[in-house]
């Protein structure tokens, strides 16, 4: 029996730590993750295929300029999806909106279509609240943070779980 894609990881500014990254894609896995979204700052193709593990999507952010044909390569190559600068998706019945957060002109139209989730990442700190009706969610980071998290979100009972990632 197929379980559905319910729990989502999210991870964000892994800025090319592919170790750090194997570690929290590990880590997210043991708890039960059924896909994984970056929300942006990847800067290599090794990023992805260390999250393309699970079904995978990914948006690019700031620090990823000069890395975007790599990664839309690395995208065909294993089997991931890209969403550009943002997008929205829907997983089961919930629409999640995923962006990097830098610029405005991303994140406004987003936030103005009312998904269910918007998910971010871009300031390195980790966060759970509400604009309006839709919960922003940001991950963390698993570089240049005081403390690197992932953040596992359950869909079917809108569960929010932070998890800490040790320092390789």
């Amino acid at each position: 029996m197929t379980r559905s894609r319910r729990r989502i990881g999210i991870i964000a500014d892994t800025h090319s730590r592919v170790e750090r990254t194997r570690g929290a894609v590990r880590l997210l896995q043991a708890a039960g993750a059924d896909l994984l979204i970056h929300c942006g700052d990847l800067m290599n193709a090794d990023i992805v295929a260390e999250c393309a593990v699970l079904p995978f999507y990914f948006v690019f952010g700031n620090n990823d300029c000069d890395s975007v044909p790599e990664l839309q390569s690395a995208a065909d190559k294993y089997g991931a999806t890209c969403l550009g600068w943002g997008r929205e998706v829907t997983i089961t019945t919930k629409r999640i909106a995923v962006v990097h957060g830098h610029l405005t002109s991303d994140l406004r139209p987003l936030r103005e279509s009312s998904p269910d989730y918007l998910l971010s990442g871009h300031s390195h700190i980790a966060g759970d609240w509400f604009e309006g009706t839709t919960r922003r969610i940001n991950p963390g980071a698993l570089f240049r943070a005081s403390e690197f998290s992932v953040a596992l979100l359950d869909l079917e009972t809108d569960e929010l779980q932070f998890l800490k990632i040790t320092k390789p």
